[in-house]
């Protein structure tokens, strides 16, 4: 840690631990999107009644098929969060790619889930935010 004469530590350590927290929170985040998109997806694939069923759709899927899109996404996330934590560089590009391709699997899939699919949502927005705010810091990671 960089300190100055007088014991505090200087604007690049601080700046360095702030991008340092906000991928952690990234991280954390994007591991509970995971956990949640894993649990979305086991619950259609399942063919659970919670999911409204049996409207004309652009983007009409099989309740099922979307399931397993959620799956695949979900382990994709938790693997990309877990690069995070570990503080990998690809994570933070595959994070805010991952993050953004989720946010528009859960719009696509609104109509059948409305409510849960706008949490979701949110939570891909909180990942894009945290990691697009540290893209051009040049220090550690």
């Amino acid at each position: 840690m960089t300190t100055t004469p007088s014991g505090s530590r200087s604007e690049e350590q601080r700046t360095r631990d702030r991008a340092s927290m906000l991928t952690d929170f990234a991280g954390v985040i994007l591991l509970v999107l995971s956990v949640f998109q894993v649990l979305e997806g086991i619950a259609a694939v399942a063919e659970d009644d919670i999911y409204v069923r049996g409207f004309s759709y652009v983007y009409n899927l099989d309740v099922s098929t979307w399931g397993w899109i959620h799956i695949a996404m979900g382990v994709i996330g938790g693997l990309v969060g877990a690069g995070l934590l570990t503080r990998k560089t690809w994570a933070r590009v595959a994070g805010i790619a991952i993050a953004s391709i989720s946010a528009v699997n859960n719009f696509l899939f609104l109509p059948h889930y409305p409510v849960w699919s706008i949490i979701l949502i949110a939570f891909a927005v909180l990942v894009i935010w945290a990691l697009c705010l540290q893209l051009g810091d040049d220090g550690d990671y």
